[in-house]
C-alpha cells in the first residue's frame, strides 16, 4: 500500500510520509493496521534487573567473564546460562509472503515480527524476526549455520518452493537444533488434527477417507506425506496441470516423488475429475473450484478451503454439499491456523532440547490439538480456537513426550 496512508499513533505525531500525503492534499483515510505498525512490533526486554553496580558487575563484567569461561569449557553448559533454549531465529528470504508472493525481505519484516508475537503469546517461546537478503539456497544454509549458536531452533518461514524443501533437509542435517518450515508442517499438523476430528465426527477412520489436495506447493506436499503417514485411505495431489501423476513428463523432482507416493486410485485429469467420489478435499492454492465439481463429492465429504483471503470453495457453497467445512479465516468456523500448532511444537522440542522435529513429533501435536475438542465436537468445532488456553499446553507436553519416545530429547 502507498506510503501516504501512514498514520502516525497521535493527531500530533508526524513523519515524512504523513507529511507528504497533507502536503499534496491528500484525505488518507485512517487505517488501524498501520498505525499499530509504526515503529515495529518487537523490542527487547531484559530479565533480570540492572539497578546499582552490583547488578552491573554481575549482568556484565567482571561477573559475565566466570559464565563464559564455564560455557567454554562445557559447551552445554550455554543452554542453562544463556537464552539459546528459548529463543527462535523466524528465517524469511521474502520470497512466499502470506498470499502476496515475492515482496523483498523488507516487506515480509512486518510478519515476521507477527509471528514472532504469536509464539511468545501461544507457547511463551521467545523469536527474533531474520530477513535475508538473498534467495540463494546456499547462502541461505550457510548463513542459517553461522547464526544458529544463538538459538535453540529455527523456524524457516514464507520461502518458496522447491527450494524450501532443500533448505530446510540441508539445515536439519547439519545442525542438532530443530529446524521446521512452518509453511509445511505447520499446516499439515492443523490439517491431520481437523481431518481426525472431522472423520471421528462421520463415524469413519482416516484409512476409510479419499482426499483430493489442490496445490502442490510446500503446504500440498507436506499435507499429502503427512496424511500418508498417519494412515488416510488415499490422497492424489493436483496443481495447475492436473493430477500430478507418474505419467506426466513435466514433474520437478518434488512433484515426481509425490507421484509416486500418492494416487493409489491411478487419477489422472483435472481437479475436478478427481473430485469425483472424494471424501475430502483440501485447498491451499487458491483460485475457485466449480460448484459442480463440490456436488460430485461423496455423501458426508469434508471441504476444507484454506486459501486466503478468497477460498477456494465459499463456505456458503461447501455447505450445501459437505458435513464439514474449513477455512484459513478467521471469520469462519474451524479455520486451519497454523499459529494452533507451531507455538507449543517449539516449545516442547526446546523443553526437552530436541535435536531435531520428527514425524512422530508431528503426529503427536495432531492427535493433542485433536483431543482438546473433546466432547465439545461439532460439525463446526472440529479444531480449537488459538484462544483456548488448553492448546498450547496439550501440544507442548505431546510433542516434549514424543520427542523422548523417538530419541532426540537431550534432558
Amino acid at each position: 500500500m502507498a506510503a501516504e496512508i501512514v498514520n502516525p499513533r497521535s493527531g500530533a505525531e508526524t513523519d515524512s510520509a504523513t507529511a507528504g500525503a497533507t502536503d499534496s492534499g491528500t484525505d488518507a483515510p485512517f487505517d488501524p493496521a498501520f498505525a499499530l505498525h509504526r515503529g515495529g512490533k518487537l523490542a527487547v526486554q531484559a530479565t533480570v534487573p540492572v539497578r546499582d553496580r552490583d547488578d552491573l558487575s554481575l549482568a556484565y563484567t567482571p561477573g559475565v567473564a566466570r559464565v563464559c569461561t564455564a560455557i567454554a569449557e562445557k559447551p552445554e553448559l550455554v543452554h542453562d546460562y544463556t537464552w539459546k533454549s528459548q529463543v527462535v531465529a523466524v528465517v524469511t528470504d521474502g520470497t512466499a509472503v502470506l498470499g502476496l508472493g515475492d515482496i523483498g525481505p523488507e516487506a515480509s519484516l512486518p510478519v515476521m515480527e507477527g509471528k514472532a508475537i504469536l509464539f511468545k503469546q501461544f507457547g511463551g517461546v521467545d523469536a527474533v524476526p531474520i530477513a535475508l537478503a538473498t534467495t540463494d539456497a546456499d547462502e541461505i544454509v550457510e548463513t542459517v549455520l553461522r547464526l544458529a549458536p544463538s538459538f535453540g531452533g529455527v523456524n524457516l518461514e514464507d520461502i518458496a518452493a522447491p527450494r524450501c524443501f532443500e533448505i530446510e533437509r540441508r539445515l536439519q542435517e547439519r545442525l542438532d537444533i530443530p529446524v521446521f518450515h512452518d509453511d509445511q508442517h505447520g499446516t499439515a499438523v492443523v490439517t491431520l488434527a481437523a481431518l481426525r476430528n472431522a472423520a471421528r465426527l462421520t463415524g469413519r477412520a482416516l484409512g476409510d477417507l479419499r482426499a483430493v489436495i489442490s496445490g502442490a506447493g510446500a503446504a500440498g506436499v507436506a499435507i499429502a506425506k503427512f496424511l500418508l503417514e498417519a494412515g488416510i485411505g488415499d490422497v492424489a495431489v493436483t496443481d495447475r496441470k492436473g493430477v500430478v501423476s507418474a505419467d506426466r513428463d513435466d514433474l520437478t523432482d518434488v512433484k515426481r516423488e509425490i507421484a509416486e507416493l500418492t494416487n493409489r486410485a491411478g487419477l489422472t485429469g483435472p481437479l475436478a475429475s478427481a473430485l469425483d467420489g472424494a471424501d475430502v478435499f483440501i485447498g491451499v492454492s487458491g483460485g475457485t473450484v466449480p460448484e459442480e465439481a463440490v456436488a460430485s463429492m461423496a455423501k458426508d465429504a469434508f471441504v476444507f478451503a484454506m486459501a486466503n483471503p478468497d477460498p477456494e470453495v465459499h463456505p456458503d457453497v461447501a455447505h450445501k454439499y459437505a458435513a464439514v467445512v474449513a477455512t484459513g479465516r478467521s471469520d469462519f468456523p474451524n479455520q486451519i491456523n497454523n499459529v494452533l500448532a507451531f507455538p507449543g511444537i517449539f516449545a516442547g522440542a526446546l523443553q526437552v532440547r530436541a535435536s531435531r522435529i520428527t514425524e512422530g513429533m508431528k503426529i503427536a501435536a495432531a492427535e493433542a490439538l485433536a483431543d482438546v475438542v473433546g466432547d465439545e465436537l461439532a460439525a463446526d468445532f472440529v479444531i480449537p480456537s488459538p484462544f483456548d488456553e488448553r492448546v498450547a499446553p496439550a501440544v507442548t507436553a505431546a510433542v516434549a513426550a514424543a520427542a523422548r519416545a523417538d530419541g532426540v530429547a537431550r534432558r
